[in-house]
């Protein structure tokens, strides 16, 4: 039996809730199945560590979690600390160092849950979103300059060939085992270079995967395909801003954003790839034990999918959609449910559940091509 050593920075707000839940749920899995078993390792690199020690990790962070076969976040932020040293502190430098150029969210609609999409169906709503997550706007480069009229800021979006064509041929990878379509976001008309680099890239890369059926929309209009017709839309590649902000509309449009997973991977395997829910850590309801736990176990689905243990995450994807369809659900949802009431209903579920192979089209993330061991 294989044991994995996963990393666990559960970090600040209900990161810290919802987490352990996660975790509990892939131990059950785990039991279940009898395949693996998880060696967790927890730190407590958070804005509160920031606060007593001046950083938001120690110096030889990145050297810990480099014998990691995978890393489980809950989330980072919180008030007193800015969130540009927060996010540039601790999770660029996890996927800038280990190369988690792939930013996978999977959105979907499922039944149980309310949203903005009301006139949709299940289904009508399945979108798996690659964002480009090592460089483009997110690079760092710029400045402010102090001048005799005001302060001047410079922020410069970096785009190099390899960069976009990597995160572009693992889309079109995954484009190829879903349904063969990919739409590439893209403001070519307003961004003379980086765009259109990116542009140029994409139908380079295209002539190999004569078999995907893709199309460039400017990001503007793309976010208002997601809300009019999302049924039209298979894979998304986008850079890191686009993809950043096309994620948030699509995780609402979910219903929930405590319904929203991500996966940040290195394909080729050479780093260990980190796994999180895109809820950010709501302070706003942090410590009153009611923080929504799906998207904290749905990475963790994702998770287990990376590292191959795809019955696993199958398992724990049936689990999940059982209670968000029955419930209890969490108030973002409609419901009264508090975290570990949600946790204690998908953990019955997995314990309930019948192992067979039609656990392995549950839908975990469909994390394409490059993620396979």
């Amino acid at each position: 039996m294989k044991t994995y050593r996963v990393t666990v920075i559960a970090g600040d707000g209900i990161g810290k809730e919802v987490t352990p839940g996660a975790m509990a749920v892939v131990d059950r899995v785990a039991t279940k199945t009898g395949a693996f078993s998880v060696d967790w390792v927890e730190v407590p690199w958070s804005c509160e560590w920031y606060v007593e020690h001046g950083s938001m990790m120690p110096s030889d962070g990145l050297d810990q979690l480099r014998g990691s076969d995978a890393i489980l976040l809950g989330a980072v932020g919180f008030p007193g600390v800015p969130d540009h040293i927060s996010l540039r502190g601790l999770l660029i430098p996890i996927r800038q160092e280990f190369r988690q150029y792939a930013n996978v969210r999977p959105l979907q609609l499922w039944s149980g849950v309310e949203g903005p999409l009301r006139d949709k169906g299940v289904g009508d709503l399945d979108i798996l979103c690659v964002r480009e997550n090592a460089e483009g706007e997110y690079s760092g480069s710029g400045g402010i300059l102090k001048t005799s009229s005001g302060r001047v800021a410079t922020q410069v979006s970096v785009f190099t060939e390899n960069g976009i064509e990597r995160v572009v041929r693992y889309a079109m990878e995954t484009a190829r085992q879903r349904r063969g379509r990919l739409a590439s976001a893209t403001k070519s008309n307003a961004l003379q270079y980086s765009a259109v680099l990116w542009d140029e890239v994409v139908d380079r890369v295209a002539q190999d995967y004569p078999d995907v059926n893709v199309t460039h929309y400017h990001v503007d209009a793309l976010a208002a395909r997601f809300v009019s017709a999302p049924e039209t839309l298979d894979v998304v590649v986008a850079s890191n801003l686009f993809g950043d902000i096309l994620t948030d509309l699509g995780a609402a449009l979910q219903g929930s954003l405590g319904l929203a997973a991500s996966a940040n991977l290195n394909p080729e395997r050479d780093f260990p790839s980190m796994f999180e829910p895109v809820h950010g850590s709501a302070p706003d309801i942090a410590g009153r034990g009611i923080g929504n736990p799906v998207g904290a176990i749905w990475s963790a689905a994702m998770m287990l999918e990376h590292l191959g243990e795809v019955e696993a995450g199958g398992l724990v994807m049936a689990a999940l959609r059982s209670v968000v369809d029955r419930g209890p659900r969490t108030r973002d949802m409609g419901g009264d449910a508090t975290t570990d009431q949600v946790v204690a209903a998908v953990l019955g579920a997995v314990d309930n559940a019948t192992l067979g192979t039609e656990l392995l089209t549950a839908g975990v993330g469909d994390l394409g091509e490059g993620s396979s061991p």
